[in-house]
């Protein structure tokens, strides 16, 4: 009956950390956006100007190489390949645009998850 208590402890303290640790990235997107002067629609109708016909997979705001960027990447019809386009949140203007293949995309998402794992160990010992 201990070990029962102890365990469910531990797997209630998890679900907080978890639950504390997307809290905080909401609230990292939510300052971000907060400080853009370009909305979110305006930034992806430029993007899907750069790749005409595309239709955007997914997207968000980020903070890359110290500046603040809408990202958002764009999937071509009959291509696994995606166009990545980064917008600055501040001009509107377009700062990168990258073509990858669906296994770089997969090899950043692996990246991206790790990063956000590590993250989280980390707040997990604060």
């Amino acid at each position: 009956m201990k070990m029962r208590n102890i365990i469910c402890s531990m797997l209630a303290v998890g679900l907080a950390l978890t639950w504390a640790g997307c809290a905080t990235e909401k609230e990292n997107e939510a300052k971000l956006e907060g400080s853009a002067k370009v909305s979110r629609a305006e930034a992806e109708k430029t993007a899907l100007a750069k790749v005409p016909g595309g239709s955007i997979k997914e997207g968000g705001i980020e903070k890359e190489k110290g500046k603040v960027v809408w990202s958002f990447d764009i999937a071509m019809p009959g291509t696994s390949d995606i166009t990545e386009v980064q917008i600055d949140a501040q001009t509107g203007d377009v700062v990168a645009v990258d073509k990858e293949t669906a296994a770089q995309e997969a090899k950043e998402k692996k990246k991206e998850k790790k990063g956000k794992e590590e993250d989280d160990q980390k707040n997990e010992k604060k």
